[in-house]
């Protein structure tokens, strides 16, 4: 049944069932023919046509780098928190930190109907500074900082500090480092100017062979930590750019007799449920991931009553974490 079958069998224009459907003025008496209509012949118009009509889709595109990430899972929650008390349902993509489905998800959400997109990014290349300057709806990074757009960002290079510091303050000696993919700005690159900040403030040189790049994954931490323990100088601290990281040094030092804190400090950046299960808990600096998800969404909602020519970074601060895998007297 189409609209004009429905309006006949209700005895009412289209027009004023296409203003019973977009929540226009109708009178009393239309109102209850078209109820009635409703009730006998279970008629509803296309989503997309409602959607042509009042050029409102109530979707928003958000594009994540991968699924079983608690921290993308606790954004994800800020988000669906914010937006659906507003009535939206979001359209999730995982791009499963492939900046090249992340391009093509930008380019989906750029050429299908959807009120707006939220971005959370693993890398930045000039493919998607072009899609997100040509999107036509507003566009919401989360997680990085990317100057020109807008985008709510944690201190990643003060958590890295601030929890290297620690450990130096605690009298470390030959800190090393386990670092994520430098390409990622927020992870990667912050995390680890962070890191070499506190070193220098402690006058103590980087050794660039206690320093490895991990994935994002527990088996890589497990793998780069065989290959600083290897070295002839074996390190007294660790910092690692993620709790997988972290957990995956922790099994190694657990496989080899290596002491937690006793012989080397361990500190992460994540504050996870896991990190706080492990056979010694994890000092961890907390991002407030969740909090992300709904200050990304405001801003979003924010742009679409009406966008502004002036671009806002939100930077969001963070809380050191220690538990006992700093706990060195």
């Amino acid at each position: 049944m189409n609209i004009t079958e429905f309006a006949k069998a209700a005895g009412v224009s289209v027009s004023a069932v296409s203003r019973y459907f977009n929540d226009g003025y109708l009178s009393e008496d239309k109102r209850l023919k078209i109820e009635a209509a409703l009730e006998s012949t279970g008629y509803m118009p296309s989503y997309s046509a409602r959607t042509v009509r009042s050029k409102v889709t109530k979707l928003v595109g958000v594009i994540l780098p991968k699924l079983s990430s608690e921290s993308i899972s606790r954004v994800t929650e800020g988000i669906s928190e914010v937006l659906g008390a507003e009535g939206f349902e979001l359209l999730l993509v995982n791009t499963a930190n492939d900046y090249n489905r992340e391009i093509s998800s930008l380019e989906l959400f750029r050429q299908n109907r959807v009120d707006g997109v939220i971005l959370l990014a693993s890398v930045f290349t000039d493919l998607h500074r072009s899609l997100l300057s040509k999107m036509r709806v507003p566009a919401i990074i989360v997680g990085q900082k990317l100057m020109g757009f807008n985008c709510v960002c944690h201190n990643d290079l003060g958590a890295a500090y601030s929890m290297t510091k620690l450990m130096l303050d605690k009298g470390a000696k030959v800190p090393a480092f386990i670092g994520a993919n430098p390409e990622d700005n927020a992870a990667g690159r912050d995390r680890r100017l962070g890191f070499e900040k506190a070193l220098a403030e402690a006058g103590i040189e980087l050794d660039k062979s206690l320093c490895e790049i991990a994935k994002f994954s527990m088996e890589s931490g497990y793998e780069k930590a065989g290959r600083i323990f290897t070295q002839k100088k074996k390190p007294d601290c660790i910092f690692c750019a993620t709790d997988n990281i972290a957990a995956g040094v922790m099994l190694y030092c657990r496989e080899n007799n290596i002491r937690i804190p006793d012989d080397v400090m361990i500190g992460a950046v994540g504050d996870s449920r896991m990190g706080r299960l492990l056979y010694v808990p994890l000092s961890s600096v907390h991002l407030h991931y969740k909090t992300a998800g709904i200050e990304g969404a405001k801003m979003l909602l924010n742009e679409m009553k009406g966008s502004s020519s002036v671009h806002r970074i939100m930077q969001l601060e963070y809380d050191i974490i220690e538990r006992e895998s700093t706990a060195r007297l």
